[in-house]
This record gives structure tokens, C-alpha cells and sequence, in this order.
């Protein structure tokens, strides 16, 4: 049997969970345990010889799987010392997203501690921006801020498509040390924002609570917000592939702010630009995996799984058993435990996810939190996310 052994400051002692034993993964893989230590935490870390596809890829075809796949959106953040660390060195969130070695460094911190089956590109979704003559910049406290909002057809005019060798090459360079380093024992993913959610935050000039001006522009000049989405939907078919082409195995949209729309007018700013997004990466990539991320998408269920993608991901606010029902069995879906979830006991952490895999089913289901992981959480409660995923057996 394999023992999680976890001791921190907080606890007088160590506390020892056993673990049932573990099934083979597979005839063709061998797993041997190793320790590691982090954050004050000591974690038991599996290393897995992989000789087939990553399971992540597998429970997306429909495959046959023992368990399922597991990865945390922010997986690469601020709860992990090691981050903390790094982030004190250089300050600048571009800083650390636009350096390969920094971005291969900080995308590798959890992976080397907590092995998940997807390891994501550490970046952020408006980083094509700059390629695009559109100035921002992200600064600590307040988020991204977009200098001069285009407010005309004139300054969309002025919005150049994408060309991610020329603008991000650094992207390119850290997804295929990514491939080399996981070594396919994990799936690399990429991910890149919707025509929509990018659009909301270039018209907004930054985050936004009301989402007025997009909505104002949406709503008075809808031949210029299309020109606008149109063009980020051409430079993020662009990007998606230059991303596959780098070395990503499948490939995240965030189309976070499309819930702000009413389903009427999602079904004309933005589903027709993701169903084009789908449609192109398919004729180039066809064995692509694309997963879609809304918060809050639980009124846009049916329509989201209208856009053709592989994968629908849950937020929390949606029952996992009823989204299935109305996305159907054809769909893989993603998801859906509340990140803060992590800030509880590790029995109710434990109860949390065999609910979740319960309602999922044992087919096309990755294990995944509704949404990142929340500043704060404590390290030892996502070892213990992990341990307990990877010990599932269906």
C-alpha cells in the first residue's frame, strides 16, 4: 500500500493516510514511488514510465480508463512557495510569461510535485495582444489594463492578425521543452482566450464588473464589435495551431465572459466565432482535443456544446449529473469541484471528489475544480486532491 505522509506547522505530528492498494495502470506502464518534498509538505510522487498515449488524451477518445485524468486550472500559482519565490525575484507577471525558461520553470513547479495528467502552458490569454498593436500591460493589484480602447471602426482598423512565430516565439520554444520534459507521461496543453472574452477586456480597457462598453458597442455598433471579433478569431485559429504545432497535445479556450451575455446574444457575438474557431483547427488538426471553459455557463450549456467542441468544462454551479444529461454522452466534459472546496477537511476534500467522479461516469470525464485554484489554498490539501484522484479505480 502507498502512505500520503503530509506535516506542517499547523499539526503536532504527522498525519498517515493509507491508501488502498493501486491497480496496474496498464500492461505497458511501470510505476515506481519516489518522495518529494515542498511548501513543508511531504508528498508521496509517483513517476510513471510512459509507453502509450497520456490518459488525459485517451479519456477524451472514449477510451477505456481506470480512472480518470486529473489537472487543476492555476495549477501554477501563487499557493505554491515556489512560485512565491520565483515571483519575488521577478515581479512582473510579463516578466515570468513572456521568458521560456521562466515559463518551462513555473509550468513545471506543479508537475514535479503532484504529477497531474495535464500540464498547462503558463501564460495568460491576453498575451497575443501586444502582436495585435494592442498596448497593455498586467500590473499587480489591478489585473490587465489595455491602453487606448479601441472605441471605432477606425482603431479596429488598426488591430493587426496574429502571427505567434514573429510575436511569442517564446511560447513555441517553451512548449516543446514542455513535450520533452513530461516526456508524454502527462498531456501538454495550450490554451488562448475566445473572440469574445478578449474583446470584452481590449473594449473595457482592463477587468470589468458591468461589462458596459462592450455591451454599449455590442448594442449601437454591432458592424464594429464583429470586425473586432473577427479578427481575434482569425489570430486565435492561428495561435492554436502554432501551438499544436509547438508541441501542445490539446488545447483550452477561455471564453470566461461570454456569460455575461444573454443567450440570444451569445448566439451572435460569440458562438459563431468559436464554431468557426472548432471548425478550421479540425481541417488542420483534426486529432486536436479543444476543451471550453465559461464561468458561470450553466444557462449555455446545450449552446456550448453546439460549438463543436471535444470537451465542455463545468463550472461548480452546475450539477455535474444534470450537465451531463443535457450536454449528452457524446461530448468528454471537465470539471467541476468549487476551488473552495480545497479550503476544507481532506474527509469532505475526499467526499467532494468521488461525488463529482460518481455523477461524472467512467467515460470522458478529466477531474478538474470549477474553476483555478483561489490564492490561499493550502498546499497540502491539493497534495491531497491529487493523491486522492490518482487512487480512484473505476
Amino acid at each position: 500500500m502507498s502512505i500520503l505522509q503530509v506535516s506542517t506547522s499547523s499539526l503536532s505530528s504527522s498525519t498517515l493516510l493509507s491508501i488502498s492498494p493501486r491497480k496496474s495502470l496498464s500492461s505497458t506502464k511501470s510505476c515506481r514511488i519516489v518522495r518529494c518534498s515542498v511548501e513543508g509538505t511531504t508528498v508521496t510522487e509517483r513517476k510513471v514510465s510512459a509507453t502509450s498515449e497520456p490518459l488525459l488524451l485517451r479519456a477524451v477518445k472514449g477510451e477505456v480508463v481506470d480512472r480518470p485524468p486529473v489537472w487543476l486550472m492555476r495549477q501554477a500559482g501563487r499557493y505554491m512557495k515556489s512560485y512565491q519565490t520565483l515571483c519575488e525575484k521577478y515581479p512582473s507577471f510579463r516578466d515570468r510569461s513572456e521568458n521560456a525558461d521562466l515559463v518551462v520553470e513555473i509550468s513545471l513547479q506543479p508537475w514535479k510535485v503532484f504529477k497531474p495528467d495535464g500540464v498547462i502552458l503558463f501564460s495568460d490569454i491576453l498575451t497575443p495582444l501586444s502582436g495585435m498593436n494592442i498596448p497593455f500591460d498586467i500590473v499587480k493589484g489591478k489585473g490587465p489594463i489595455i491602453f487606448n480602447p479601441p472605441q471605432s471602426a477606425a482603431d479596429v482598423a488598426q488591430v493587426r492578425e496574429f502571427v505567434p512565430e514573429e510575436s511569442v516565439p517564446y511560447v513555441g520554444e517553451a512548449l516543446r521543452r514542455l513535450r520533452n520534459e513530461v516526456n508524454n507521461e502527462a498531456a501538454v496543453l495550450g490554451f488562448v482566450g475566445a473572440p469574445f472574452t478578449l474583446s470584452s477586456y481590449v473594449i473595457e480597457g482592463g477587468s470589468s464588473k458591468n461589462f458596459t462598453q462592450i455591451k454599449r458597442l455590442a448594442f449601437s455598433q454591432p458592424k464594429v464589435l464583429h470586425a473586432l471579433l473577427q479578427k481575434f478569431t482569425t489570430s486565435m485559429i492561428t495561435y492554436i495551431r502554432y501551438q499544436a504545432d509547438s508541441g501542445a497535445q490539446a488545447v483550452q479556450i477561455f471564453d470566461s465572459w461570454a456569460t455575461e451575455l444573454s443567450p440570444v446574444d451569445f448566439e451572435e457575438f460569440s458562438l459563431p466565432y468559436l464554431k468557426q474557431i472548432v471548425e478550421a483547427v479540425k481541417q488542420t488538426h483534426p486529432n486536436l482535443p479543444l476543451i471550453l471553459y465559461a464561468s458561470g455557463s450553466g444557462g449555455l450549456l446545450e449552446r456550448l456544446a453546439r460549438t463543436g467542441v471535444d470537451v465542455v468544462s463545468l463550472d461548480w454551479t452546475v450539477d455535474m449529473a444534470e450537465g451531463r444529461d443535457r450536454l449528452g454522452r457524446d461530448i468528454a466534459v471537465q470539471g467541476n469541484v468549487d476551488p473552495g472546496v480545497l479550503f476544507g477537511s481532506k474527509e469532505f476534500i475526499t467526499s467532494r471528489i468521488h461525488d463529482t467522479v460518481k455523477k461524472a461516469g467512467r467515460d470522458k470525464h478529466i477531474l478538474n475544480l470549477g474553476h483555478g485554484i483561489k490564492v490561499g489554498t493550502p498546499v497540502e490539501n491539493v497534495a491531497h486532491f491529487f493523491e486522492v484522484a490518482q487512487e480512484i479505480r473505476y
